[in-house]
């Protein structure tokens, strides 16, 4: 009885739905009795009267958009038919198991056709099955049930409705299908390659002889494969793939496994089957058709490793060859775990996005991240190959082996491959000294996660413009600073025993933050050193307990890290043996004495693994600082103390009182008695403490005068960082004073540093790192033999028409030189098109941006544009250089304001490359004019519907430099002229 009243109330419903309007108000639902009649009666009605629109009878409040402001409306098609699903993530009713995907791209017409047959797996029963699919054309759909299949009937097509807002088809099916049984979805498919470097694209390259080579390359990562066939394009919508590519004879074609046969068809095509894949999630799908040139090798445990290159660069994949045998080698030892494919193709793409992608058993690289050229590759050269190869092989085990469940945690990927970078190079390539880089990596996410605009590791992503700015420095950066942090508190062992069982828990699967702390705390059960975790008393506590509390403890600590923005400052406040700790957030550009700094703390509170050293002892302390305040008791007697261990730890230490002077004075005396790391840590920290006002600049200056005496050359970059970005600030600003000064006092202070540099290859890699920046920052600054030098051998170089061999360390000074002249410069423009070494044609590019004439910038950029002489994958990194450059800035600005639609049909808004395109040309601004510009032009586009949270951090950041020269310039005049 209670049930026929409600009926009454559903009335409104089936005006609704006559109206063709698929609107149903949550309140409707709430009442299960209400729901009984409602879901019986519409599947009575949809049977008898509309049969056209019968998925009404499937929608329910589960499908309702929490982002849409009207959460009970449903989208329209493109045919102008309501679309059965208002959500941006898939309905977890239809599961795909295996796809069997036949794609033919035609590298004439630059299309190409595909056909798949995608197995499912249904949880519910449902009339509609919902996938991702963009820019393609659905040509035709059928479906088969397993009767089907069996008695080999032809199945049933099915009509299909686009809503491309969301980058979705659904396909509508005319009986509902069944709870538990399995489906074949066979869809025929056409598209044009893509123009720009995502999807299913074209790529070319120019041989020796000037012809243009056209292939055809995927690159799905986050959300374009679905650009390429239709399908759940969803990283937990893990599946089986067996692929087949159709190519001309000239040809050859590459996917994630090896081909097991070429079958020939009619007018010369040949068929390449592919062995099917491990189950793994649709953005690592790869393959390609071109007529690249490969070196191969075969690892210990008996994979099969191809570097592949087009035929000019052959030459130039042996190293990338060594360096992956041996870091393949390493990762199959280290996680205990052996690649599971039985190949492994690593391929230099001429237009590339990014660095490189981790496509399972096919890695995709940009050439400059694959390449070495013995003649024009530098150490640094050397050192970002190596990098880049090990993180990408990381992945082949964290990220594609175990896959973060959704792109909130794509840090589980990317900041562990960037971790591993450090683990691996150590070990394989020792005398690269990686572990010395490894603090510049933590340094650099500081920059931005010391901004209120920053966000939490894991962080809500939702549209693809949202998930593609999660791959930026927070995820890789602060996500592989937090994992150092936490193996330097675990220790090394217990933390790889950690991260193997979560990979073997994990493996062709899916997972979280908290799947990551559990396997970390099920692994530290025995004895630890720490003294917070892993407790070693099982004979009064049972192991599961121990688990339990230890796993409990370990999420509360790294919830702090991953859940929340930001980086702690600690306050270190010492009276006698006496230690005051404080923590706050750390705030650049914010000062105590600024009204918002204090709503800007509230619940910011870290649990922080400090360590410390004292002037009496070389032992490494331990203590968990959990709370605001804590105090600290020294066992004995003390000069100095000092926190953060080799900067393993991700927060900025302040010494209140004498403590930074204690510093400086010890420095000045015997720097050696401070780690050389510990010695880096502290420029960095006082020169960030400026940035907050809990320093001041004088005294952060007075910090680095020890560096005339500094051996160590990661501790002498660091100062002579921070003094050319001061230099560089001035001059863009024009405080002509100041910049000579500063230009004087660096080429003073650091003349015997400068004048001991050889013009050559020799010497440790930290050696030939310090070569290249000082003498290009010597000759930046006019030093008068720096500049007779280069002049030298540029005039030598051209002499020889492009064939006398620079020492690579020198040749971007050699260049940059050389490009100051209207002859040397269109030489080089000239070499630019004709080199075949990226890594020659970035050293090239980057001194052609130096040019004080604002023209040859202007032709640089209208190159770029046109993507022939320089290919647009380089009109990023182009912007920037132009942007550092005084003579560029403003015309870099321009550019981007007057071109922004143009680019917009280059790059997507939220791609690396157009976010480099519009930090590159503001984020030196310093004035409030230049603000206030730059905040017209973001609300413009916030107007047009186009937003980006890069747009806040370039705002924070042009506030932050105002404020900066506000506090700072008198006090920097002052000291240059106290110095000089």
């Amino acid at each position: 009885v209670q049930c026929y009243r409600e009926l009454r109330d559903l009335v409104w419903i089936l005006i609704c739905l006559l109206e063709n309007i698929f609107s149903i108000h949550s309140s409707a639902m709430a009442n299960p009795c209400r729901k009984l009649i409602f879901n019986i009666y519409m599947g009575f009605y949809c049977s008898a009267i509309m049969a056209k629109i019968c998925i009404c009878s499937q929608f329910s409040t589960s499908s309702i958009d929490p982002f849409n402001k009207d959460p009970g409306a449903f989208p329209v098609a493109t045919n102008g038919e309501p679309f059965p699903w208002n959500k941006l993530r898939l309905p977890r009713v239809v599961i795909p198991l295996h796809y069997d995907l036949l794609v033919h791209p035609n590298l004439t017409s630059l299309d190409f056709v595909g056909s798949e047959k995608i197995e499912v797996s249904v949880r519910d029963a449902t009339q509609f099955i919902i996938l991702h699919s963009k820019d393609l054309e659905i040509m035709n759909v059928i479906l088969q049930s397993e009767e089907d299949l069996r008695y080999r009937k032809p199945g049933k097509r099915l009509n299909v409705l686009s809503y491309p807002a969301h980058q979705q088809i659904a396909l509508l099916v005319p009986e509902a299908l069944m709870t538990d049984l399995r489906y074949s979805v066979a869809i025929d498919f056409q598209a044009n390659l893509a123009n720009g470097f995502q999807g299913f694209y074209k790529s070319t390259y120019r041989t020796h002889g000037g012809k243009t080579r056209i292939i055809a390359v995927t690159d799905f990562e986050p959300t374009e494969a679905r650009m390429a066939f239709p399908c759940f394009d969803e990283p937990s919508f893990k599946a089986n793939f067996s692929i087949k590519i159709r190519r001309e004879s000239g040809h050859v074609a590459l996917s994630n496994m090896p081909k097991v046969k070429t079958i020939e068809l009619e007018e010369g095509l040949l068929e390449d089957h592919f062995e099917t894949t491990v189950k793994m999630s649709t953005y690592l799908v790869a393959y390609i058709v071109c007529d690249f040139n490969s070196v191969s090798g075969t690892t210990s445990s008996g994979v099969k490793v191809s570097v592949y290159a087009s035929p000019e660069k052959w030459s130039q994949t042996h190293y990338a060859l060594e360096a992956s045998l041996k870091l393949l080698d390493f990762y199959e030892n280290y996680f205990d775990i052996n690649f599971p494919l039985p190949k492994l193709d690593l391929i230099a793409i001429p237009d590339f996005d990014s660095g490189a992608m981790e496509n399972w058993g096919l890695i995709t690289y940009k050439e400059t991240s694959l390449l070495f050229d013995t003649s024009t590759s530098s150490a640094s050269d050397q050192l970002w190959v190596t990098k880049v190869i090990a993180h990408e092989l990381a992945h082949q085990w964290f990220g594609n082996l175990v896959t973060m469940e959704w792109w909130n945690d794509i840090w589980l990927n990317e900041g562990f491959a960037t971790y591993m970078e450090l683990v691996s190079v150590n070990a394989t390539y020792p005398e690269l000294q990686y572990d010395d880089v490894f603090s510049d990596v933590c340094f650099t996410v500081i920059k931005k996660d010391s901004l209120n605009s920053s966000r939490p590791i894991s962080n809500q992503a939702e549209t693809p413009t949202q998930i593609e700015e999660m791959f930026d420095s927070v995820s890789y950066n602060k996500g592989a600073c937090i994992l150092n942090m936490l193996k330097d508190f675990l220790n090394e062992e217990k933390f790889r025993k950690g991260i193997i069982h979560y990979l073997k828990t994990f493996s062709y699967g899916n997972a979280k933050n908290d799947d990551l702390w559990n396997s970390l705390s099920n692994n530290c059960l025995g004895d630890f050193t720490s003294g917070e975790f892993c407790y070693s008393d099982s004979k009064t506590t049972s192991n599961t307990l121990a688990f339990r509390e230890e796993s409990a403890e370990l999420k509360e600590m790294m919830a702090t890290w991953t859940l929340q923005k930001g980086i702690p400052l600690v306050v270190i406040t010492r009276k006698g043996r006496s230690l005051r700790l404080q923590q706050e957030r750390f705030l650049s550009g914010v000062s105590r004495e600024d009204p918002e700094w204090r709503a800007l703390q509230e619940r910011y509170l870290w649990h922080i693994p400090l360590t410390y050293t004292t002037s009496s002892s070389n032992v490494i302390h331990r203590h968990v600082l959990k709370s605001r305040t804590d105090t600290l008791e020294l066992s004995e007697k003390t000069s100095w103390v000092k926190f953060n261990v080799d900067s393993n730890g991700y927060y900025i230490v302040h010494y209140e009182g004498h403590g930074w002077d204690q510093l400086i004075t010890q420095l000045n005396q015997n720097h050696t008695l401070l780690r050389p790391k510990d010695r880096v840590g502290l420029i960095h920290d006082a020169f960030q403490l400026v940035s907050a006002g809990r320093l001041t600049l004088d005294k952060a200056l007075d910090l680095t005068r020890y560096l005339q005496h500094e051996a160590s050359i990661p501790a002498l970059l660091k100062g002579l960082e921070y003094l050319e970005l001061f230099y560089r600030m001035m001059e863009r600003r024009n405080v002509s004073d100041v910049t000579e000064n500063l230009k004087h006092y660096i080429l003073q202070y650091f003349k015997p540093v400068i004048d001991r540099q050889s013009w050559s290859d020799k010497g440790s890699v930290w050696d030939r790192m310090l070569r290249s920046t000082i003498l290009k920052l010597a000759c930046y600054l006019n030093h008068a033999p720096c500049i007779q030098k280069a002049t030298e051998l540029f005039s030598q170089w051209m002499e020889s028409s492009g064939k006398l061999n620079i020492p690579s360390d020198v040749l971007e000074v050699v260049y940059s030189v050389g490009a100051h002249t209207t002859i040397g410069w269109n030489y080089l423009l000239e070499q630019y098109g004709l080199s075949m070494s990226g890594a020659e044609k970035k050293k090239i590019l980057y001194a052609l941006s130096t040019s004080q004439h604002q023209e040859k910038l202007k032709k640089l950029i209208e190159l770029g544009m046109e993507g022939e002489v320089i290919k647009t994958q380089e009109l990023s990194t182009l912007l920037y250089v132009i942007a550092r450059n005084p003579k560029g800035q403003q015309l870099a600005w321009s550019f981007l304001r007057e071109n922004w639609t143009h680019l917009l049909k280059k790059f997507d808004l939220g791609s690396f490359a157009m976010r480099m395109i519009i930090i590159g040309p503001t984020s030196h601004f310093s004035s409030k004019e230049e603000l206030q510009e730059v905040k017209l032009f973001f609300e413009s586009l916030k107007a047009q519907g186009l937003h980006l949270d890069t747009f806040q951090v370039i705002l924070e950041t042009i506030a932050k430099n105002i404020k900066w020269l506000e506090r700072n310039l008198p006090t920097l005049r002052t000291w240059l002229l106290v110095s000089s």
